[in-house]
């Protein structure tokens, strides 16, 4: 069913007075105005007659760039770049607000120094950045065959997952839980760990693109797992269930690092399951964790987020910028974090591997974000952000 099919409309999360009915859902879903967010923007030299050699001759005349990105790895990538194409490239690692907050400054100050941001805050790219005209978008036209179109507008580079899971000497080679609703009955009470929603955008981000878009999804595996159908008069079955988990008493934690511990630390009888980045199953090397994929969970494995990679406007550096977009499209730019479970959006580029949770294996069972509502995601992200205040005191 195509995810316009499955919209639910009318169902904007709000927190009402009362406690009791604070958990309900009602309202009408903000519209939105469209992100300046065209895949053809000019930028530098003309993109007609695209010619990848004429864009690295033009790049190689404006001199240094500088690249943000939420990974360290950004640090290695851009020596590799530097030694490429002979342009000397410096990486820095920010979070994702982080780089929003320099963008923001630099550009009101009109004095851009950053030229490439990567972020895994898309809603905010979308909604905010490019609606402003702090970012501008632009998409390879020689690749526009090779990433599918919903990865365009605005470029996302690579998908991330964070995936359900749980830990194999305790549990042995089985997930103890195939259906997201049983997270929210006392069998889990206090054993499900998450990092914090209050923190974590993307987690709400999740939430919201499931209410709008595969909402009878999960009403369907929860009457799946309870024999009977949701009650609507409760609520959407996306608020239902962020309701039940956070009156469950979930171990929340503030990094990814933590839950991955939680999770996977050897020594426990009954550790508890929890969704991890599934660039976290590197510590069943490194620290000795015994981290596993919920295979077979109902109604989906995880879920994936984009990392969006976009350009300050004023940059100095138009055609070094963009051929920096280009480079991580690639396998040579990319692959340096396929290792740490990141799926490149270019078909042609080969998951790694090496890399340690086996995930490409099971991407059909991930949910996948529909990236022309993620401004409405970040319009409703304080309302979820209450929402879950209230459901998990």
């Amino acid at each position: 069913m195509s995810p316009d099919a499955r919209r639910h409309k009318g169902v904007m999360p709000f927190v009402l007075c009362s406690f009791v009915t604070a958990a309900m859902l009602a309202g009408c879903a903000p519209s939105s105005a469209p992100a300046n967010n065209s895949p053809r923007t000019e930028l530098g030299i003309s993109d007609d007659d695209f010619d990848l050699d004429a864009l690295i001759a033009a790049a190689k005349k404006e001199g240094p760039i500088t690249v943000y990105d939420v990974t360290g790895k950004i640090v290695d990538t851009a020596k590799n770049f530097t030694a490429a194409y002979g342009i000397t490239a410096t990486g820095v690692k920010a979070k994702a607000n982080e780089q929003q907050e320099i963008m923001t400054r630099e550009a009101q100050s009109g004095n851009v120094k950053g030229d490439v941001f990567f972020m895994t805050d898309a809603p905010a790219v979308s909604g905010d950045l490019l609606a402003q005209g702090i970012a501008v978008n632009w998409f390879p036209p020689d690749l526009t065959d090779d990433v599918p179109a919903r990865y365009q507008s605005p470029t996302a580079v690579s998908n991330e997952v964070d995936a359900w899971t749980y830990n194999t000497e305790s549990y042995g080679d089985t997930c103890p839980v195939d259906n997201m609703w049983a997270l929210t009955t006392a069998e889990w009470r206090s054993r499900v760990a998450i990092s914090d929603p209050l923190l974590r955008a993307d987690f709400l981000y999740w939430v919201n693109q499931m209410q709008e878009h595969a909402d009878d999804e999960l009403a369907a595996a929860y009457a799946d797992y309870f024999g009977k159908p949701l009650d609507p008069e409760e609520g959407t079955a996306t608020a239902q269930w962020l309701r039940g988990l956070g009156e469950n008493d979930p171990i929340v934690k503030q990094s990814g690092g933590d839950v991955a511990e939680a999770i996977g630390a050897p020594g426990q009888a009954a550790a508890p399951v929890g969704l991890v980045s599934t660039a976290e199953y590197r510590d069943n090397a490194d620290s000795g964790y015994h981290l596993a994929l919920c295979t077979g969970m109902t109604p989906w494995l995880g879920r994936s987020y984009a990392k969006v990679g976009v350009i300050a406007s004023g940059t100095e550096h138009p055609n070094a910028a963009k051929l920096f977009i280009h480079y991580l499209l690639t396998q040579d730019g990319i692959s340096p974090q396929l290792a740490d479970g990141k799926i490149s959006t270019n078909e042609k580029v080969a998951p790694s591997a090496d890399e340690p949770s086996g995930i490409a294996d099971d991407l059909d069972s991930v949910f996948e974000p529909v990236p022309e509502t993620a401004a409405d995601d970040l319009d409703s992200l304080a309302d979820w952000q209450d929402f879950w205040t209230v459901s998990s005191r």
